[in-house]
C-alpha cells in the first residue's frame, strides 16, 4: 500500500459527566487523530494519550510531536502495518504514537483488502458483552444511583475505581443493594505492598478481580499479594508487551489480563498478548480509553477474539459523549455489535468532526 502522507488533527470532545479515577479527573477528551492517505484508500487512528503524563509517560501533545517528528519520516512509502514494528524500532517506547500510526494503516490496508479489524484480528463472534467502568464519586449515595443506571441499561459487568479512603465501603454498599452481580474494581496503581492487609477486606465481597492495585513495575509485590489473596490479580499498566505479559504469568503476578492495544503499540501486539495468555490459560478483556466512535470500533473487534472471556470496557459511546464523531455505538441486551465492514467499519461524521477541529496538519511522506 502506497502512503502520500498523514494527516494529524486534535479535537476536543466534552464527556458527559466527570471521569475521577485515583490519578486524574477528566471532564473532557483532547484526542490526537491520524490519517493515512494513499493513493486508493485511507485509513483513521486514535491515540489514547489524554492531556498530562499522568496515567502513563506519554501525553496528547508529545505523542503528536513523536509521530510528526519522529514516526512519519520512517514511514515507508510503501507499507503494510506488519512492517511498522521494524520501522518504528529505533524510537524507544512512545508506545501509544506508534499504536494510533498503526491502527491508521491497518484500517487503510485492510479496507483495500475488503477485510474487517474483526476478522484479520481472529474475532469470532458478531456481539461482545459489554461493561462499564464507574469512577470515584463525592458520595456513595451517588455511586448507587450511577450504579443502578448502567444496570439497568443492560451492562454485564460493573467496575469501580477505588484508591485509598474509597475502597471497601463503596464495594460493600454495591454489594449489599445489588446482590451477585458482576462487579470488580480498579485501582491504577493506588496501593502499595504496605497495603496487602488493607486490599485482602475486599476479599469477602466476591469481585471478579482486583486490577492493577500496585505500582506497574512492581511485578514481583503483584506476585506477593495474588499468593495471599483468592481474588484473581488483573494487570493492566504493567502489562507493556508480549513479553511482560509472559514474564508477569510466569513470576505469579496476575492471573488475568487487561490488554489495552495504545498501552502496548497497537492491535498487533495486543493479538501476541491475547495468544501468549490463551496458551497459559489465562483470560483476557479489551480495556478503554474513553475512546471515541473510531477506538472503540477497533477494541470491539479485539473483543471478539476468543481468548477475552470477560466483559470488557466497550462501553455504549452515550456513555462518554452526548455525540460521538462516529455513527454511535449503543447496547442492546447488554451486548455491542462488532462492526463488520472493511477495516475499522466506521467513518467519522466530517462536518462535525470539522467543527470540533483546533487543529490539522498534513505531513508528507519525504517531505
Amino acid at each position: 500500500m502506497k502512503l502520500s502522507g498523514v494527516e494529524l488533527r486534535r479535537i476536543r470532545l466534552p464527556l458527559v459527566s466527570p471521569f475521577r479515577t485515583s490519578f486524574a479527573t477528566e471532564t473532557e477528551r483532547e484526542i490526537l487523530l491520524v490519517r493515512v492517505v494513499g493513493t486508493e484508500t485511507e485509513g483513521w487512528g486514535e491515540c489514547v494519550a489524554i492531556t498530562e503524563p499522568l496515567y502513563s509517560p506519554e501525553y496528547v501533545d508529545g505523542a503528536e510531536q513523536v509521530i510528526r517528528d519522529f514516526l512519519v519520516p520512517r514511514l515507508p512509502a510503501d507499507v503494510t502495518a506488519g512492517a511498522l514494528g521494524p520501522a518504528f524500532a529505533p524510537v524507544k517506547g512512545h508506545e501509544m504514537a506508534k499504536a494510533a500510526v498503526e491502527m491508521a494503516v491497518l484500517d487503510a490496508e485492510l479496507r483495500a483488502a475488503g477485510m474487517s479489524y474483526a476478522a484479520y484480528l481472529g474475532g469470532t463472534v458478531a456481539r461482545v458483552p459489554a461493561g462499564v467502568s464507574v469512577g470515584i464519586m463525592d458520595s456513595i449515595p451517588e455511586l448507587l444511583d450511577h450504579v443502578e443506571r448502567y444496570l439497568a441499561e443492560g451492562y454485564a459487568r460493573i467496575k469501580l475505581k477505588i484508591q485509598p479512603g474509597w475502597d471497601v465501603e463503596p464495594v460493600r454498599a454495591v454489594r449489599e443493594r445489588f446482590g451477585d452481580i458482576l462487579l470488580q474494581v480498579d485501582a491504577n496503581t493506588a496501593y502499595t505492598r504496605a497495603d496487602a492487609r488493607h486490599l485482602a477486606e475486599l476479599e469477602p465481597f466476591g469481585l471478579l478481580l482486583i486490577e492493577q492495585p500496585l505500582p506497574e513495575d512492581d511485578l514481583l509485590g503483584h506476585a506477593k499479594l495474588a499468593a495471599t489473596l483468592t481474588t484473581p490479580i488483573c494487570l493492566d499498566e504493567s502489562i507493556v508487551s508480549a513479553r511482560a505479559a509472559a514474564d508477569a504469568l510466569s513470576l505469579g503476578a496476575c492471573s488475568i489480563i487487561n490488554v489495552k492495544a495504545g498501552r502496548v503499540g497497537g492491535y498487533l501486539e495486543a493479538r501476541r498478548i491475547h495468544d501468549v495468555s490463551v496458551a497459559h490459560g489465562v483470560p483476557v478483556w479489551c480495556g478503554g480509553m474513553l475512546e471515541t466512535g473510531l477506538g472503540r470500533a477497533a477494541n470491539l473487534a479485539f473483543a471478539a477474539m476468543p481468548g477475552c472471556t470477560l466483559p470488557g470496557d466497550v462501553s455504549a459511546s452515550e456513555r462518554y459523549y452526548t455525540r460521538d464523531i462516529t455513527e454511535p455505538f449503543r447496547l442492546v441486551d447488554g451486548l455491542m455489535t462488532v462492526p463488520s465492514g472493511p477495516g475499522l467499519g466506521v467513518e467519522p461524521i466530517m462536518d462535525y468532526l470539522d467543527e470540533l477541529t483546533e487543529s490539522k496538519r498534513f505531513v508528507r511522506l519525504g517531505a
